[in-house]
């Protein structure tokens, strides 16, 4: 770097280098020209050495090296007007790529959340009780393409404490874009699904989501449902649906229809037509119609839903959902606290893929195309530390097939970076 580029650099931060400490780098003692000029910018963290400690003043700067230097200077005060004057050339030549290392610095995000859960189940195949111990990561990857326009990735690992075979699995298993057409914002790609409250369906889905307005929202999904099949029994090969919600001062009100479209195959034959267990009921077309409704009052939530299925099936046709709610566990607010009580009554059909982190009895039998339930959930969560959330769960559920309930104590711990 040539001295009179260094001392102009200094110069134009406008701070004295005797208020800095003595000997920022082992190749730049006090006598030398460039030690004052050094001492300040390295201070102000305009300028680094090397791994050993070492200025290594005589080695030539890359371009890459002098807009980010440009830019630190910038970020710790300079004056960009006396900045621009004094390397008037530099920067006509620098000045893109200053601003392109500036903006792909925020331009990619990652985030993520460890959770660590155990659960005791008991139910009708397993009188003894059974448990479950994994621990769940997840990052998220968030881009900015544009100014009306995000990308969204998630990375995905599940490792089971209680079968540690080597098999876990990582998977991809969001990747979507959102943004805006007109005013129309859209979501498309593998990206998450949310209905009737999660008592519907809270899993992934190959599609779009289309929404419209605010205080009156109109929102239209479309698609396929994914990893349904192994984990719930179902077989659906589509999804089609729309939901109409709007806020009356702390009220809020919503309705909705979905279609749930089957391919009419058989995914639980082996290749002999043979059952591979009691899974096995030819799938129909599932169409679902819910209502709701949510008051909010102080801390506390009120929430109520009706459902509606016309699968057939030899449960009823309708059922409902009451939850209340107080507080809640701010990840960021250490000693917050959340409770919750629900009461479900949902016929066969309803839950494709409820939210709930009990076990209940989703799958079908060879008599029922599916078997509902009614029982109720019981919670609480409270903020250990910063970022450290741990959670109780208690689930009594009650078969319409006459089963054992199924019972469920889940424990976790949700940990956010």
């Amino acid at each position: 770097m040539k001295k009179p580029l260094l001392l102009a650099m200094a110069m134009v931060l406008g701070v004295t280098a005797s208020a800095y400490a003595a000997n920022p780098f082992s190749d730049v003692p006090a006598g030398h020209w460039a030690y004052d000029s050094v001492n300040k910018l390295a201070a102000a963290g305009v300028v680094d050495g090397y791994g050993d400690a070492a200025f290594g003043g005589d080695k030539l700067m890359t371009r890459y090296e002098m807009a980010q230097i440009v830019a630190k200077a910038m970020a710790k005060g300079a004056d960009v007007d006396k900045l621009a004057a004094e390397f008037a050339d530099e920067l006509d030549t620098l000045g893109v790529r200053v601003a392109n290392l500036e903006k792909k610095t925020d331009n990619v995000k990652i985030t993520g959340n460890i959770r660590a859960h155990y659960a005791s189940y008991k139910n009708a195949a397993k009188r003894n009780g059974s448990y479950g111990s994994k621990l769940r990561t997840r990052l998220f990857v968030n881009g900015q393409l544009n100014e009306d326009w995000t990308y969204t990735g998630r990375i995905e690992n599940i490792q089971n404490f209680r079968n540690n075979t080597g098999d876990e699995k990582t998977d991809f298993n969001w990747a979507f874009v959102n943004g805006k057409i007109g005013g129309v914002n859209v979501r498309a790609g593998r990206t998450w699904i949310y209905l009737g409250d999660g008592n519907i369906y809270d899993e992934n889905m190959d599609g779009v989501v289309l929404s419209y307005g605010k205080d009156v929202k109109l929102e239209a999904v479309y698609g396929k449902p994914t990893g349904t099949n192994d984990k719930f029994g179902w077989n659906y090969e589509s999804l089609i649906g729309a939901s109409l919600s709007g806020n009356i001062d702390k009220l809020n009100l919503s309705a909705g229809y979905y279609r749930f479209g089957a391919d009419g195959d058989n995914p639980y034959t082996d290749s002999k037509g043979n059952l591979k267990h009691v899974h096995g009921q030819k799938l129909e077309d599932n169409n679902i119609w819910y209502v709701g409704a949510n008051y909010s009052f102080g801390k506390a939530n009120l929430g109520a839903s009706y459902y509606y299925t016309d699968l057939d099936n030899n449960s009823d046709e309708d059922g409902y959902s009451v939850q209340l709610s107080y507080g809640k566990a701010r990840p960021n607010k250490v000693g917050s606290f959340g409770l919750v009580a629900q009461y479900m009554d949902l016929p066969a059909g309803v839950a494709v893929a409820h939210t709930m982190n009990g076990d209940y009895p989703f799958a079908w039998s060879n008599e029922n195309p599916s078997v509902g339930f009614e029982g109720y959930k019981l919670a609480g969560y409270y903020t250990v530390a910063k970022n450290m959330v741990a959670g109780v769960e208690w689930f009594d559920l009650d078969p319409d097939d006459n089963q054992d309930d199924y019972k469920t104590l889940w424990t976790q711990l949700i940990i956010t970076f």
